[in-house]
């Protein structure tokens, strides 16, 4: 395991370690604010496809005062290897119990923004006895629409288009129109920030290909083909929190009113100005949405006759 030298944050109050751990071969990079592993209260963040920890910076500094938080690298992106391996939800839900699992934290808090939501969902279905709390950001897995961009990015023969439009010829322009429909109005400026950092790592062919590969796991030219809709009803006694910016472009701010309906007893935060980026558009907020949710529920405990007896439940009335 290699350590880093510390980052100072913004506020100079809670320093952010970028580390590297080793799993089954392939180094993870992570970044760690607060407590070390294993002495406080654990929150793991995940970020979404193409993105990387980078997307959590704003937060770090400000949630780990009292807690300790971990944002890896999902594998294939960020600084994490980007080997030819399994890019599902389902494995990487085993890589964040297994990153876990080596730092010595026992259960967490698991938030997932995009992608990281559904990661979130699948890590909390497969190992319940390790999830705390779920936090939902503007998530995928509640449903089958997104943005069409994505949809047609699945499609078989995308891979050269997406090469040509990570080139700066192509790439810039596309970047100046977003930010001039951000200044509009119509598009909100951390969604096209987020964007233009995402293109620009699809230049390299090892991140496009595991972009490509992680994308394709979970979305064809129908949209979302992986969805928790089915399974949902056993996160019931889970404390649930759904955050969502109003001017989603990617993930309708619908799919979390109808996960309300699956889950009535979940907190749901939207943020009218947000878009796909809520924690990115305000940061404070969003922390203190989340802070606020931490501090006022108690920390799910795994029961597994509990657990037989609700799946059993959900079996009969299907």
């Amino acid at each position: 395991m290699r350590h880093d030298p510390a980052v100072p944050s913004p506020s100079g109050s809670v320093q952010v370690r970028q580390r590297f751990v080793t799993v089954h071969g392939h180094q993870r990079a992570y970044r760690l604010a607060g407590p070390l592993p294993g002495t406080a209260p654990a929150v793991l963040l995940v970020h979404g496809v193409g993105d990387s920890s980078r997307t959590w910076k704003d937060v770090l500094p400000l949630l780990g005062v009292t807690r300790t938080i971990i944002a890896p690298d999902l594998l294939g992106h960020g600084a994490s290897d980007k080997p030819r391996a399994d890019y599902s939800v389902g494995g990487f839900a085993n890589g964040m119990r297994d990153l876990l699992l080596l730092l010595g934290v026992e259960r967490v808090t698991v938030v997932g923004q995009s992608l990281g939501g559904g990661i979130a969902q699948q890590f909390a279905y497969q190992y319940p006895e390790l999830c705390e709390r779920l936090v939902l950001v503007a998530s995928g897995g509640l449903g089958s629409d997104v943005t069409p961009l994505l949809r047609l990015a699945a499609l078989p023969g995308a891979g050269p288009v997406i090469r040509v439009s990570a080139l700066p010829p192509v790439r810039l322009p596309l970047v100046v129109a977003a930010s001039l429909a951000a200044w509009c109005g119509l598009l909100d400026v951390t969604d096209v920030d987020e964007a233009a950092h995402v293109m620009r790592a699809l230049r390299e062919k090892s991140t496009r290909t595991a972009f490509l590969r992680t994308l394709r796991s979970v979305i064809d030219v129908r949209g979302q083909t992986v969805s928790s809709a089915d399974r949902l009803y056993l996160a019931a006694t889970l404390p649930t929190l759904l955050v969502w910016g109003a001017r989603d472009p990617v993930l309708p701010v619908a799919h979390a009113r109808a996960t309300m309906a699956i889950l009535p007893g979940a907190r749901l935060e939207i943020l009218p100005r947000a878009g796909h980026q809520p924690h990115r558009s305000d940061p404070e907020r969003f922390v203190r949405v989340l802070e606020d949710f931490l501090d006022t529920t108690t920390a799910a405990t795994y029961d597994e006759g509990l657990w037989r007896r609700t799946l059993a439940a959900g079996a009969a009335t299907a």
